[in-house]
């Protein structure tokens, strides 16, 4: 699946979650799946939960999250003091 395929599974509307973007036809964030990922669960882990999600909506967040941050410059942070 090419990025453009994954990238339409991905939409924001403001009748749906206040419009945070989500996986098509279903009410799941996509901040809450990278919020899962970033918390140890994997993808079977997601899948076996919310079983109308597939591999390639999963991988739409992350690619929908990569596009995101793109073009954001970052500032390094402060070490910690000794």
């Amino acid at each position: 699946m090419d990025d453009r395929d994954l990238e339409r599974r991905i939409v924001a509307d403001a009748s749906v979650m206040t419009g945070k973007p989500v996986i098509r036809g279903t009410r799941i964030t996509v901040d809450f799946i990278l919020s899962l990922l970033a918390h140890g669960y994997n993808e079977r882990d997601i899948l076996d939960e919310y079983d109308s999600l597939t591999a390639d909506d999963i991988r739409a967040c992350l690619l929908f999250a990569t596009h995101s941050l793109e073009n954001t410059a970052f500032m390094p942070l402060m070490p910690e003091p000794a």
